[in-house]
């Protein structure tokens, strides 16, 4: 496979820079297993629909389709579970969690990753964010009736945002 090259040109990167190096959907981590794709996660409704609306260029197209997006403002409506499970990027910059690569976090870098960036040291740092949020897992299981989707929303939508597929809790 030859590298691809992806120019990003965006309201938070310009002339942003990277190369595709592995096989759209392949080669993850052996302990990178993501229960969604980003296509999914953006039909299903997440962020509120305000994420990615101006960064169409950089994700194939058909990613979009039936993609819930609403580029004026962050509406809880377009989630799934209909609840707001989001924290302000400012939060997110506070803690420490987003890399300069990735100014929008980490669904960012997961899409990136899923088209085939490699980032050794970033990739690693986010597995291991995404493998934290297993604790909600274990959350919904030890409080939630199996298939009961009104049973702690916010977690299960959170969960939704780091590609674990909560509907099948």
């Amino acid at each position: 496979m030859h590298p691809t090259i992806i120019i990003v040109n965006d309201l938070m990167q310009k002339g942003y820079r990277y190369k595709l190096v592995e096989p759209e959907g392949e080669h993850f981590d052996p302990g990178f297993a993501p229960g969604l794709t980003p296509k999914e996660m953006l039909k299903l409704g997440v962020f509120g629909g305000r994420y990615m609306t101006d960064c169409r260029d950089e994700f194939p197209p058909d990613w979009f389709t039936h993609a819930k997006l609403c580029h004026e403002f962050h509406d809880p409506h377009l989630n799934y579970f209909q609840v707001n499970a989001s924290q302000p990027l400012s939060v997110w910059r506070q803690k420490g969690w987003i890399y300069p690569d990735d100014p929008r976090g980490w669904f960012q870098w997961y899409c990136r990753y899923y088209r085939g960036r490699r980032i050794e040291h970033e990739d690693q740092r986010q597995i291991k964010r995404w493998i934290a949020m297993k604790r909600h897992i274990a959350q919904i299981k030890k409080h939630c009736e199996p298939g009961d989707h009104d049973c702690r929303r916010v977690q299960r939508q959170a969960l939704l945002h780091w590609a674990y597929d909560s509907r099948a809790l």
